[in-house]
């Protein structure tokens, strides 16, 4: 089978224990169910979702995503909700976009096992993350995080953990577009070192 990533040949695999799927050779049957556009190979838009996880294409709606988290909610009194955005600058270079991919069956996997962690450390009550894929412009949002607890404390805790492992295990990838052309970034040093202090 020919490679349609050939430019990720060169790469070094993180020396993350927990990303040795994200070599080439381990994803690639995946890949080849995924197109870069976020779309499978029958050219449906890809949304992949249980009651806590979603994976999709489509934009999602903060306050209603808020409102889910607190319908018939009344035993919980914090909400902690994270958003994050694509911004128009990295490394020093105008940024004027992003592709997103991800590994189809062990992204969620490890998502799910992210919040359980999270739900034995920390009393929370309801979970939601939302992380998009395919192709992004500048200001779109990403990814959602959003935890309820009875106490701020643990909504807070609970929240960075669950949002600091999901840029450590789960196996997301983004390619940059930029004016020297489009690159994929590797995975950065202070998010390991960020998560390994939990």
């Amino acid at each position: 089978m020919k490679n349609r990533y050939p430019e990720r040949e060169a790469r070094k695999p993180s020396v993350h224990p927990e990303r040795e799927e994200r070599t080439v050779e381990g994803r690639q049957a995946s890949f080849d169910k995924l197109r870069t556009n976020g779309k499978d190979e029958n050219g449906t838009k890809i949304k992949i979702m249980n009651q806590e996880i979603s994976i999709q294409t489509s934009d999602f709606s903060l306050s209603d995503e808020v409102a889910l988290l607190e319908q018939d909610n009344a035993s919980d009194g914090a909400i902690v909700t994270f958003t994050g955005r694509v911004r128009n600058h990295n490394n020093g270079m105008d940024v004027s976009g992003l592709t997103l991919e991800y590994y189809p069956g062990m992204t969620e996997k490890l998502l799910a096992k992210i919040i359980n962690t999270a739900k034995t450390r920390w009393n929370i009550g309801r979970v939601k993350v939302i992380h998009r894929i395919g192709e992004l412009s500048i200001g779109e949002q990403i990814v959602f995080v959003g935890v309820t607890s009875k106490h701020r404390h643990d909504a807070f805790a609970a929240n960075e953990f669950i949002m600091d492992f999901l840029k450590v295990q789960a196996p997301f990838w983004k390619k940059e577009r930029t004016e020297q052309g489009e690159s994929w970034l590797d995975a950065k040093a202070t998010d390991d070192t960020k998560a390994q202090k939990w």
